[in-house]
């Protein structure tokens, strides 16, 4: 349940915001688990490779936008339960972060050049929503989660058949994904009204054309 109270900010909490910030933007991604029986990289056709290398790179940026995201609520969330779920769900994020960084390195493909601008407006809409509670922010986990699971099956569904490397790594992204909306559901997250969600899911499809090429 939401405290009233509002949440507190501290110079302590500020400057591990800007540091989870530039960790994400800037430093190598690390980690800390590997998608079980993670195939070898197959050999692939130029076209398909540079097909794969585009789903990747908006896997890629999606997860720097849920980092963000995360990281915004995390440093507005009200109770102490609900920041440290927030925090538990960006490490988990900071793995699939990881994958997709290395499957890129792997394509010989770089990330998106867009990447701080997912991450500011993620982080914008993450603290604004915990700042007006944390059952609104919750659902805001839930949805984007949701909307997450969605495009991973369009993606899975996209992908050369003999790419069992990237499918595996998905497969394991999309039951994380699944796993943090059932949490935020039980932690007692608010079903967002009809006209946010659509506007998420606008955002979300103009970060997945753009992020494809650029």
């Amino acid at each position: 349940m939401d405290r009233p109270l509002a949440p507190v900010l501290t110079a302590d909490n500020l400057l591990q915001a800007a540091d989870n910030a530039l960790r994400a933007l800037f430093a190598p991604a690390r980690a800390s688990r590997t998608p079980p029986s993670l195939p070898d990289p197959p050999v692939l056709e130029e076209a398909d490779r540079r097909h794969v290398a585009g789903l990747m790179r908006v896997n890629h940026a999606g997860e720097i936008a849920a980092q963000a995201l995360y990281h915004g609520q995390a440093l507005m969330a009200r109770a102490g339960s609900t920041r440290e779920f927030l925090l538990r769900a960006a490490a988990e994020e900071g793995d699939h972060l990881a994958w997709c960084e290395q499957r890129l390195s792997e394509l010989g493909a770089r990330p998106s050049l867009l990447n701080p601008f997912w991450y500011a407006g993620s982080f914008a809409i993450g603290a604004a929503a915990a700042a007006l509670s944390d059952s609104l922010s919750l659902g805001f986990v839930v949805e984007t989660e949701h909307q997450v699971e969605s495009h991973l099956a369009e993606h899975l569904e996209r992908l050369p058949a003999n790419d069992l490397r990237s499918r595996r790594i998905l497969e394991t992204m999309q039951f994380d994904e699944a796993g943090h909306a059932q949490a935020a559901t039980r932690a007692g997250a608010r079903e967002l009204p009809a006209p946010i969600r659509g506007a998420m899911r606008l955002t979300s499809q103009l970060m997945t054309r753009t992020a494809y090429w650029i």
